[in-house]
């Protein structure tokens, strides 16, 4: 399939799933904490427009959570089929791990989402809360085991390899491992920001086009603070990140910042932009500037960054990709600290819902944090290549004895059905998203799921409430 090897289609099938399902555990993680915040917020002020926010977006989180769910199972059978040499050589870490997220994590999101979802009018408003907190926390725990098994991959440590296989001795050091607590805050602060945008986009519309309420601006303005508070911290977390790299992953650092020779005593400078030549070793039409590469990523002005030159060809990462995606993710960073700052300065003018301009980069910025946690992670694994256990296993040598029929008809396949799904899952989310909140002015119903007579008997029956408003109305927890 276009010239392409086993194993180059075997990493593009699992580029492209891992790629999709990225998408909605982020989404996932951001809304269960923002939907435990909006309830809080109602239980303490009883103001009608938290309730209103919390019953809109418990709609879209069940929509994506079940989207995640069936995208997520699709990722675990990956290593078995696709990657079975990986599996046989750490599957006794890496599988351990993944069982604790199942154990701990889904089993949790999983025991409490029903009562989320389902529970309004069924249970009192303690125990609702618990509930929607319990399954806010458990994405969290999830968000745990996935990277710490990620990061032991890029920084394995607690092992030792007896006959040609991996074996824990130490499970903190396998799960706390060096790199762990920097992609862990990395994740997750990136996860809230994509949910921010991406609420906020969605107030922004609504803005757009006229439709003016409590709850459109209470969505906005709970995003752009997350934005201002969060984007710059997340800015920071990504230096100790980048330093933490560097120790461990030089090449890398060098592949990122397209750096390939280092002068005799000179300080590193910056390449804004270029093309990485992996051919010509060398990065063309570059606009440097002098010194700033050893002040951002030594914090000094005479410390030299390691060059792609001193690594062997066969132990340098692809820096073309890794050069474009790490400064597409920055570039997304500064521009979502421009928006942050910019609702700041709009606020303090009573403006920040009237101006135009203001909420037409916000609707553009919707999927902003999205874009840019891929554009991470393609700069974190393709910047650990060619090892998928760095420095113990090659990926060459990890993928399984498959034919590049067999890894063309699947892929293809995956392609469609993932488009054709997928597509039409996030068509629908996508439409609850343009409804927009409903206003409730004491509105009862009947007990059961949200406006049902009836406890409904899958996930996503917590979104079949109909397009209209009347089909709509919902209750406060009974007492």
């Amino acid at each position: 399939m276009f010239g392409s090897e086993a194993l180059d289609l075997a990493r593009m099938q699992f580029a492209f799933t891992v790629s999709f399902h990225i998408i909605f555990p982020a989404i996932t993680i951001g809304l269960a904490s923002y939907l435990a915040v909006l309830e809080g917020l109602w239980l303490k002020t009883r103001q009608e427009v938290y309730r209103d926010l919390y019953h809109f977006w418990s709609k879209i989180f069940a929509v994506n959570f079940g989207m995640g769910v069936v995208s997520g199972l699709v990722m675990a059978y990956q290593f078995g089929t696709n990657w079975s040499a990986f599996s046989d050589f750490a599957g006794a870490v890496t599988g351990p791990l993944l069982t604790y997220e199942v154990l701990t994590a889904f089993f949790l999101e999983a025991g409490f989402l029903g009562v989320m979802l389902f529970g309004w009018n069924r249970v009192g408003p303690g125990l609702h809360f618990f509930s929607t907190v319990m399954v806010a926390i458990g994405t969290i725990i999830s968000t745990f085991w996935i990277l710490a098994s990620n990061s032991w991959m890029q920084t394995p440590q607690g092992f030792e390899i007896i006959d040609g296989r991996v074996v824990p001795v130490d499970w903190l050091a396998v799960i706390f491992n060096p790199s762990f607590p920097y992609r862990l805050l990395h994740m997750a602060t990136a996860a809230f920001l994509a949910t921010a945008f991406f609420v906020g986009a969605s107030a922004a519309w609504h803005l757009l086009r006229g439709r003016d309420n409590p709850a459109i601006r209470k969505m906005l303005s709970m995003a752009m603070w997350m934005a201002l508070l969060v984007a710059p911290v997340q800015a920071f977390i990504g230096d100790l990140h980048g330093l933490n790299t560097l120790k461990h992953q030089p090449a890398k650092i060098a592949a990122m910042e397209g750096h390939w020779d280092n002068s005799h005593g000179e300080a590193t400078p910056l390449i804004l932009f270029g093309w990485p030549d992996m051919e010509r070793e060398e990065t063309r039409f570059k606009v440097e500037i002098p010194y700033l590469g050893s002040l951002i990523l030594t914090h000094s002005l005479d410390k030299q960054v390691p060059a792609l030159k001193e690594f062997p060809k066969e132990d340098r990462p692809n820096s073309t990709v890794v050069f474009w995606s790490f400064r597409i993710m920055v570039a997304l960073g500064m521009l979502m600290i421009l928006a942050g700052v910019w609702s700041l300065w709009l606020r303090w003018r009573g403006g920040m819902f009237q101006s135009r301009p203001f909420l037409y980069l916000c609707l553009w910025m919707g999927p902003s944090g999205l874009v840019a946690i891929l554009a991470g992670w393609f700069t974190t694994e393709v910047g650990r290549q060619p090892w998928v256990v760095y420095g113990l296993m090659r990926t060459t040598d990890a993928v399984s004895n498959h034919s590049v029929a067999q890894m063309s008809l699947t892929l293809v396949t995956f392609v469609v059905v993932y488009f054709v799904l997928f597509g039409a899952g996030l068509g629908y989310m996508m439409r609850l998203v343009r409804k927009g909140p409903v206003t409730h002015e004491g509105k009862e119903q009947g007990i059961g799921g949200p406006g049902q007579q009836r406890t409904p008997a899958r996930p996503l029956s917590a979104t079949e409430e109909g397009m209209d408003d009347d089909d709509n109305a919902v209750t406060e927890p009974r007492s």
